[in-house]
């Protein structure tokens, strides 16, 4: 099954990285390979977490597939899980921390596993795939930089 994970330290704080990558709506605007996401539920839970049930459609060449996953937004812990419901994997599963390390930056911890149910899939899409995640953190990170602005950067 393939694995990837990465860890980037960031010069945006912890809160602000769980903002972004728990504002899923936005990413068809900067992830890699994301055409398009929809929200079907949002429920908050007592623990302070949230659960979201979102489709997201992936679009690579001739190759469009679509899956839904439970994300489960755990500000008060500044993690994030994906667990997947539905669509062309066997199994998906991501998850995200976010580390304070200073007033003004984090470590952003980034890992996922994941295996297509067919195996022409799976040969279609999975180098692609690969180099896909492999700048997922990266896309974050550049979008932190739009969004936040960049650090260091003086305000004109």
């Amino acid at each position: 099954m393939p694995r990837f994970s990465s860890k980037r330290r960031v010069r945006h704080t912890a809160p602000q990285m769980f903002d972004l990558v728990a504002d899923v709506e936005r990413y068809p605007e900067f992830v890699p390979l994301c055409q398009a996401l929809k929200i079907r539920e949002r429920t908050p839970q007592p623990d302070g977490t949230e659960i979201v049930i979102a489709d997201m459609t992936v679009s690579f060449k001739l190759v469009r597939e679509s899956f839904t996953s439970r994300v489960t937004l755990d500000r008060p812990n500044l993690k994030i899980l994906v667990e997947y419901l539905k669509g062309p994997f066997s199994n998906l599963e991501n998850r995200w921390t976010f580390e304070p390390k200073s007033d003004a930056d984090c470590d952003v911890g980034f890992f996922l596993s994941y295996e297509f149910k067919s195996r022409m899939l799976a040969l279609l899409m999975g180098t692609m795939f690969d180099a896909a995640f492999a700048r997922f953190s990266a896309a974050f990170e550049k979008r932190a930089d739009v969004v936040y602005g960049k650090p260091g950067a003086t305000p004109t």
